[in-house]
């Protein structure tokens, strides 16, 4: 008698996320003995701020260690709709913010909130992995549209018009980017609120780089443009900006009916983050933007060093990043494809990197490089990288 197969169909259809497979890859070579520097994990290294660290510390010695109401903290609820307005210029109060177990949960939770067998979504390719995935498993249908380093990886108004159809449910975009680093200039994103209104369909913004942007670059929530506050849900969180990775609290901001619906599926899964982790993010919020700006000042000279150096190793044609923490070189004067040059990276050099493809069919050829490191440990990577290009 044969194995019975149980597995369902839905989960056949997604692949494992590269970004999380790969950081678990360079810890088991690790434990053989292999040093590996690790540039795939999308993580600041900071350790998170101290006051962030105390506050749940308190609210655990406080007995912050039961059930509270599904969708967030009050006061967690009340300090990001305060971050909202005075940040973002979106009006939103705590009826219409759920706080969620990390920013992929909200963008989960959302999507099997608002689509139903067959909705299309558009999303930018290249994308940050899970996208498609979570599409997928809410019974959507992915439409990709591209982002071409030619344009410098700005969306284009008539590929969008094109793509939309009857079955459009929603676009998906992502600003600062994930891998790109690119930002959507105002002009851009308001072409996007106009095409919602004009077609009828919801924006999904993915915000978590918001506050890792460079240069005379600037963030724009399209939530605050006229019309769309209540066609678009804000996805944020507390991970990148704060370097809370581990702690895994996000949120989003949708109209009521929106949330609502998303309450309903907390309730039945995780039921709500950890209730000390909330009452440390009120500080997070309201304490630690000095830390913020830190952070950012570092990642910049993070950039700044490392973009350069990928472009004197000759195999590499990097963009410069605009905003989050990652360069994405495309690769040259090589007939390797993305797989196999990381692969060869990992062997040669015991340098992890994440392979284009691995973000959508524009990635092919491209490759995800994190520099959100330690500056001697990105020093060493450099050199073992150009040791190893320069034997191909």
């Amino acid at each position: 008698m044969g194995v019975i197969e149980f597995v369902a169909e839905r989960v056949k259809a997604i692949k494992p996320s590269a970004t999380v497979a790969l950081p678990d890859k360079a810890r088991a070579l690790r434990a053989s003995g292999v040093d590996v520097i690790d540039l795939s994990e999308g993580e600041p290294y900071f350790d998170t701020p101290k006051k962030i660290k105390a506050a749940a510390k308190k609210a655990l010695d406080e007995g912050y260690v039961h059930y509270i109401a599904s969708a967030g903290l009050k006061e967690l609820r009340q300090a990001i709709s305060e971050k909202l307005r005075v940040e973002n210029q979106i009006e939103a109060d705590e009826s219409e913010i759920i706080v969620t177990v990390g920013a992929k949960q909200a963008l989960f939770t959302a999507m099997l909130s608002v689509l139903n067998p067959g909705d299309e979504v558009l999303i930018p390719d290249p994308y940050y992995v899970s996208y498609i995935a979570e599409v997928i498993l809410a019974g959507g249908k992915p439409i990709s549209i591209s982002l071409l380093e030619s344009r410098d990886f700005r969306l284009d108004e008539e590929e969008i018009k094109n793509k939309i159809t009857k079955k459009t449910k929603m676009i998906v975009i992502n600003s600062p980017h994930n891998p790109t680093g690119t930002v959507f200039p105002k002009e851009d994103l308001k072409m996007i609120a106009d095409l919602a209104n004009d077609y009828n369909f919801l924006v999904m913004t993915d915000e978590i780089y918001e506050k890792i942007i460079y240069d005379e670059n600037r963030h724009c929530s399209i939530a605050s443009f006229p019309n769309m506050k209540d066609r678009t849900i804000t996805i944020n969180g507390f991970s990148k900006s704060y370097s809370m990775t581990g702690w895994r609290l996000g949120y989003a901001v949708a109209n009521k009916q929106i949330i609502d619906n998303m309450l309903k599926i907390q309730q039945h899964s995780v039921t709500h983050p950890s209730s000390f982790i909330q009452k440390a993010a009120v500080v997070a919020l309201k304490e630690c933007e000095d830390e913020v700006k830190s952070m950012v000042e570092e990642l910049k000279r993070n950039r700044d060093y490392f973009i350069k150096e990928l472009n004197k190793m000759g195999k590499f044609r990097c963009w410069m990043p605009k905003g989050a923490f990652y360069a994405f070189p495309k690769i040259v004067d090589t007939k390797m494809s993305s797989e196999e040059l990381t692969d060869y990276l990992l062997n040669e050099a015991h340098v992890l990197t994440v392979p284009g493809s691995a973000f959508g069919n524009l990635g092919r050829g491209y490759v995800r490089i994190v520099y959100s490191k330690p500056m001697e440990e990105l020093e060493k990577a450099v050199q073992l990288m150009s040791g190893a290009l320069e034997k191909l």
